[in-house]
């Protein structure tokens, strides 16, 4: 199993993509989203989905270098059509987008439709809230997805995640989670590394829990559980369903379609300019507050320290940015055999 730096992990994308087809500066902007996935641990987002967005592209899902379009703007506002591009590209766009827009207005809304699947979304409400900007995200899926309706047995919703980033001085709070059970990435992980998976994230297609990832690839397809599992599944079942309203309704990318490729994505974004509504300064030494309130707090036994959301990224960033990151034999097997396949060599990867 190869360990690669981050900037091989960049290379490694930007070739295979380019490869594949992929305009450079589109491929560069994906692979860098796929490495620092890596970087920061959920490597269910990184370059193990280079299989995928290869065949999307082959397949006419993805249609590399088309130019995302304004369908509405407004002075804190705006539509933005992907127009079938690499969610990334598309996101990254927006975000430029909605900063612009939250930095004259003070706050900016920001959907976009037709965007293919974007990646770590705490990536982009990290980068706003470095910005000085409280930032929130989220993404549906307009077909199937793969998650089963509270009660229900069958996939209906997308893992439909959701990401809130805050300023901090020393680094970001970013939450970034699914309101699945799990991320379908996740169970891809462990079907490559043949582990199985916790109890409560799966059912097989005949309404079973399952600790086997086969056990959601395989027909008839099972289905992941709304966070909250069997017991409090109604509560991110609910959350799911708002963020299919929020990003599938109002971007027009549209819910319960089966006319649309998978990873047909829409997104909402919202940006605060702190400064416009609170000096840093007096914000800053409330989270100074906060955080020390948190952290302080007296513990259970056996814990050894209360983490807040997104210090788990910030400290394995440092960890894999020294030492780098170890790519599964299954992954890399796949990798190989998809690099040779679009004529990359990836001696080319040798520092």
């Amino acid at each position: 199993m190869p360990t690669l730096s981050h900037s091989q992990l960049a290379d490694l994308g930007r070739l295979i993509l380019v490869g594949a087809g992929v305009p450079e500066a589109d491929a560069q902007t994906v692979a860098n989203e796929l490495a620092d996935a890596n970087i920061v641990g959920h490597d269910s987002h990184g370059v193990m989905r280079l299989m995928q967005y290869v065949d999307f592209v082959r397949d006419g899902f993805v249609k590399p270098g088309a130019q995302p379009t304004i369908v509405k703007d407004g002075p804190s506002s705006a539509v933005v059509d992907g127009q079938f591009n690499f969610g990334q590209v598309i996101a990254r766009e927006g975000l430029s987008l909605g900063l612009k827009k939250a930095r004259e207005q003070g706050s900016a809304t920001v959907l976009m439709r037709n965007c293919n699947h974007i990646g770590r979304l705490g990536a982009y409400t990290h980068d706003a809230a470095k910005h000085g900007f409280v930032a929130m995200m989220a993404v549906n899926a307009p077909g199937p997805g793969g998650v089963a309706p509270f009660g229900g047995m069958e996939r209906r919703l997308g893992t439909n995640p959701i990401s809130i980033a805050a300023p901090r001085e020393d680094d970001p709070l970013v939450l970034d989670m699914t309101t699945s059970a799990t991320a379908e990435g996740k169970l891809r992980v462990s079907k490559q590394k043949g582990e199985s998976i916790p109890e409560g994230l799966i059912i097989d297609g005949y309404g079973n829990p399952s600790t086997d990832p086969n056990a959601y690839y395989d027909k008839p397809f099972g289905s992941i559980l709304p966070l909250g599992g069997s017991l409090m599944g109604h509560k991110g079942f609910g959350l799911s369903v708002m963020i299919d309203v929020l990003c599938g309704m109002l971007s027009g990318s549209g819910v319960c379609r089966d006319d649309l490729p998978r990873g047909a994505n829409g997104v909402w974004l919202h940006l605060i300019e702190v400064e416009h509504f609170l000096p840093r300064s007096e914000y800053d030494r409330w989270m100074a507050c906060y955080v020390e309130s948190i952290k302080g707090c007296p513990r259970l036994p056996g814990v050894d320290e209360i983490l807040l959301p997104g210090e788990i990224e910030q400290r394995r960033r440092e960890q894999r940015l020294a030492s780098g990151v170890e790519i599964p034999a299954e992954t890399w097997r796949q990798i190989q055999e998809l690099a040779e396949s679009v004529s990359v060599d990836l001696g080319q990867l040798q520092e």
